[in-house]
């Protein structure tokens, strides 16, 4: 598994390390572009999602279709073209056109499709949450690096150093990610409207989309409102993003432990979920520089808390022989989530005042918290892996969730809600010594 998932996971949290090592500087460099303001600058800080949103679907369909990594080729060039744009422009406008191109390299989705591609069903979690947890030290390694290099070097230096790591990250798709396995579905595929119709999955879009509207938000209003209304050294932003850092890998660390591995996925998601409304809430009403940055770190636990597990929540959801699909439509939203976040976030700052900001998102955050609720655990789905089952037996029983065939092997995934695994044992009429 480890041979499989690591090349992969270095590729997915390269690419986010790309896109995240520009937000935590954006919003106070792009004023200073020509033509720039507020509303511009949160614009840019979201603009690349966007584009992520509107390509997610097509490359993970794509990847259904031509294969994974060579998807994941293209989608690599094409942020490195973007990124290029972005560090040689001195206007706000071209800076703009870098970061919508930097997105249309859409290949997250990609990414955690071949992963659970390449692992079998029982061991995916751990691969998922592998994953996530690689994103996540990609995020704090280059909000750390983010104010450092960009006060020594400039902004572009930022962009450069994205190219160079994605550079190395081709050589690494072809030689050291394993071959695409092929993996034969029993069902048919459900069209695209009821896909996005599923409850479970339509949860998690949901999730993905204020998550990543949260971060992008923060984004915009953190260093602004620090620097500008709380009189912060702009030198010293680093220092509130390593400390915000240093307790969000101990919680990243607890929820990688507690989420899939022992069993608390959803229960984790809640509790996220309530640490942004206490953050957005202290933004609103912080008086200092020392009150604002405690509530950070609160954000920043509950963004950590949620990375190590939410791909992995989603994957359970999703059939095998639609996961490019779903797990592009929930990237996609997740994306949205991101332009949503700087659009808005930098319109109520120019517009209005944080605490407008604040009370805003602590509302949506609160409706997110009820329709959370909703959710299937996801540890209600269990799996059994046979050597040459008939499979076809289980047409039309009811709780049976996925069937497929892989390396040899037949594969059924069940809600254990509906039917217990001796019930799935008894109809298929095999023996103990069947089972994998």
């Amino acid at each position: 598994m480890i041979r499989s998932v690591l090349p992969l996971g270095f590729i997915a949290a390269s690419r986010f390390f790309g896109l995240f090592i520009i937000l935590p500087v954006l919003s106070l460099y792009a004023l200073e572009l020509d033509g720039a303001n507020e509303f511009l600058a949160g614009l840019t800080i979201g603009a690349y999602a966007i584009t992520q949103m509107i390509f997610q679907l097509p490359f993970g369909s794509l990847s259904d279709r031509f294969g994974r990594k060579f998807m994941i080729f293209v989608g690599l060039i094409i942020f490195i073209i973007g990124s290029l744009i972005c560090a040689i422009s001195t206007d706000i406008y071209t800076m703009l056109f870098g970061r919508l191109l930097q997105g249309c390299g859409a290949v997250g989705a990609v990414a955690t499709a071949m992963i659970s591609d390449l692992v079998s069903e029982d061991k995916r979690s751990k691969a998922m949450a592998m994953m996530g947890g690689m994103i996540g030290i990609a995020f704090a390694i280059s909000m750390i690096l983010s104010p450092l290099l960009s006060r020594e070097f400039g902004l572009s230096s930022l962009f450069y150093l994205s190219i160079i790591v994605t550079i190395f990250c081709i050589f690494l798709l072809f030689s050291a990610v394993p071959k695409e396995p092929k993996i034969h579905h029993h069902d048919p595929k459900i069209p695209l409207t009821k896909l996005l119709k599923q409850k479970d999955l339509a949860i998690m879009n949901l999730t993905n989309l204020m998550q990543k509207m949260l971060m992008s938000c923060a984004f915009v209003a953190i260093p602004i409102v620090l620097v500008k209304s709380l009189e912060y050294s702009g030198d010293n932003l680093w220092i509130v993003y390593l400390i915000s850092m240093i307790f969000g890998f101990l919680a990243m660390g607890m929820a990688g432990f507690l989420g899939d591995g022992k069993g608390h996925s959803k229960k984790l998601l809640l509790i996220g979920v309530v640490l942004f409304i206490i953050s957005f809430i202290g933004f609103g009403v912080a008086n200092s520089a020392v009150s604002f940055i405690i509530f950070v770190v609160i954000f920043f636990i509950g963004f950590n808390i949620h990375e190590p597990i939410m791909q992995s929540c989603a994957s359970k959801f999703a059939k095998s022989n639609q996961r490019g699909s779903a797990l592009g439509i929930f990237n996609s939203f997740g994306y949205l989530g991101s332009f949503l976040g700087g659009a808005v976030g930098g319109y109520l700052l120019h517009s209005y005042n944080i605490m407008a900001l604040a009370v805003i998102l602590a509302v949506a955050s609160a409706i997110w918290l009820l329709i959370l609720f909703q959710l299937s655990d996801p540890r209600i789905f269990q799996i059994i892996r046979l050597k040459n089952a008939d499979i076809s037996i289980l047409d039309s029983v009811n709780g049976i969730v996925d069937r497929y065939k892989q390396n040899g092997y037949s594969i059924v995934k069940f809600n254990s809600n509906i039917i217990s695994r001796d019930e799935v044992i008894s109809i298929l009429g095999v023996s103990n010594e069947e089972l994998q």
